[in-house]
C-alpha cells in the first residue's frame, strides 16, 4: 500500500501492544472485583509462605515434595488456573467492547 493509504492496521497494532493491554486489564481487575483480587492475594501468599513453588515453576533442577507441599501446590494450580479463567474472560470482552468502539468509528453501523 502506498504511504497515502488510510489504512490502518488494527490487528498489527493491538499485537503489538497486548503485552501492556494485558498488564492494563490484570490491574483493573485487582482495583474492581473483589474476587479477583482476593485469588491474587491468595496466590501471592502462598509464594511467599512456601518459595518451593517457585522453584517448581521455574523448574530450577529435581526435588520431592512432601504430601503437604503437594497439597499447596495443588492449590496454588487451581488458584492460578481459576486466575487466569477470569483474567481470559476479561480479555474476551474487552475484545468485543474495543470492536464494537472500532465498528462505531468506522461508520460501520
Amino acid at each position: 500500500m502506498s504511504e497515502n493509504s488510510s489504512y490502518f492496521d488494527l490487528a498489527g497494532r493491538i499485537a503489538d501492544s497486548f503485552e501492556e493491554i494485558e498488564n492494563d486489564i490484570t490491574v483493573d481487575l485487582r482495583k474492581s472485583n473483589e474476587e479477583y483480587y482476593s485469588l491474587y492475594q491468595s496466590i501471592s501468599d502462598l509464594k511467599a509462605k512456601n518459595p518451593f513453588i517457585q522453584k517448581v515453576i521455574e523448574g530450577a533442577g529435581g526435588f520431592t515434595l512432601s504430601s503437604e507441599e503437594h497439597e499447596v501446590l495443588a492449590n496454588y494450580f487451581r488458584l492460578q488456573f481459576r486466575l487466569e479463567s477470569m483474567e481470559r474472560e476479561h480479555i474476551y470482552f474487552r475484545g468485543h467492547t474495543d470492536c464494537i468502539s472500532y465498528l462505531k468509528k468506522v461508520g460501520a453501523f
